[in-house]
This record gives C-alpha cells, structure tokens and sequence, in this order.
C-alpha cells in the first residue's frame, strides 16, 4: 500500500495532481449538459460532477469550476432558466468527451461532436437524442462554495424522458451508460444487485 501526505500531494506536478485528486471519488455517472443562450446558441458539454440533492421537490445539482473564465453552460442557464442532463450511452463516450473542446460560444458542441439536439414539451433546453435517460431542469438557486470559488447549481426536474424504464419500486438500470473518473477515463458499470431496506435487529 502506497502513502501519499499532504505533502506529497502537493509537491505533484499540476496535472498529474488534479487527475489524482478528481479519480479519488472514484468512476461516476457521465452525464451530457444541454443549454440554450437567450440568443439561441446551443451548448453541450461533459460533467461528472451531479448529485442528487432531494426528491420533494425532485431536485439535482452539478458543480462548475470558478467563473474566472467563459462559462458558456453557466451564462446559458442564468441566461434562460433551464438545462437538461443526459446520461452518455457507452457507445457514445469518445463524443461527448469531445465536448470538453474549448469551442468558440457561436460553435455548437451539438453539431461539432455528432450530438442530436432534441426539443420536446416545449422545453427551451435541448436535450441529447441519443440519450437513453434525459432530464429537463429549471434553475432554482447556485451557491459559490467560499474554499474554492466553485459553484453548485440547483435545478428542478421537470421533465424525464427515458427508454429504461423503472422498475416497479423505481429502481433504473445503468448497464449501459458510461461513467468517468478523472476527467478522461471512461467505463462501464454492471449491475450486483437490490438489496432490501436495512433495518438494525438485536
């Protein structure tokens, strides 16, 4: 078993640290993030950075890196109120890692990267069609986090559209979605098993 201290950590070259450090919370669900400009420009880009912050109301929320820099995603969802995830199907992982590419604000990632923008409801954000789980988010708060200047954005879901159903308990299978670790590793996922509600007994 290795140790790596504080110390060792930080004496890493840059890179290789910030590769150590995202790759510790392990491979996590890969999700696609649709948005729209006021103007109509589309974005989509990667994020493994979602969480589940409650069910009633249902609400999700995903972490962005300080605004020290152009943050199309981010100008996009203040702009018009609303986002979509969607789960990256393994088969698509090499596009939507090519949504990392720093494109120009007015350069679609939908089209430069083989992306179906779909529009559905009357949803303003476009969600990826080729998707199997797809979720309409409305903007309900962001809080920038004082240790880092990162930002949680919160959204409401409004809208999922899904060809993996749920169970009869409301249990869906991600056999076939991809996760990542770091920001450039990418798997896939098998499913062990539902376990019943732990209860403690003497």
């Amino acid at each position: 078993m290795i140790h790596l201290s504080k110390t060792d950590i930080t004496n890493m070259e840059q890179r290789k640290r910030a590769t150590f450090i995202n790759a510790l919370s392990g491979a996590k669900p890969a999700f696609l993030l649709g948005t729209v400009s006021a103007g109509g420009n589309t974005n989509c880009a990667i994020f493994n950075s979602v969480l589940h912050i409650g069910a009633n109301p249902p609400l999700m929320g995903f972490i962005l890196r300080p605004a020290t820099v152009e943050r199309h995603s981010y100008d996009n969802i203040r702009e018009t109120g609303c986002f979509t995830l969607n789960h990256v199907p393994a088969s698509l992982y090499q596009q939507a890692h090519q949504t990392s590419a720093k494109y120009p604000r007015t350069m679609s990632e939908f089209a430069q990267c083989g992306l179906n923008e779909l529009y559905t409801d009357g949803f303003a954000a476009p969600f990826v069609g080729q998707s199997p789980l797809q979720i309409g988010l409305r903007f309900v708060e962001e809080h920038t986090l004082p240790v880092n200047a990162t930002i949680l954005i919160i959204g409401e879901v409004e809208h999922v559209f899904s060809t993996i159903p749920p169970d009869q308990s409301g249990h869906i299978r991600f056999d076939e979605t991809a996760n990542v670790a770091s920001v450039d590793s990418y798997y896939t996922q098998s499913f062990l098993e539902t376990l019943p509600y732990a209860r403690f007994t003497e």
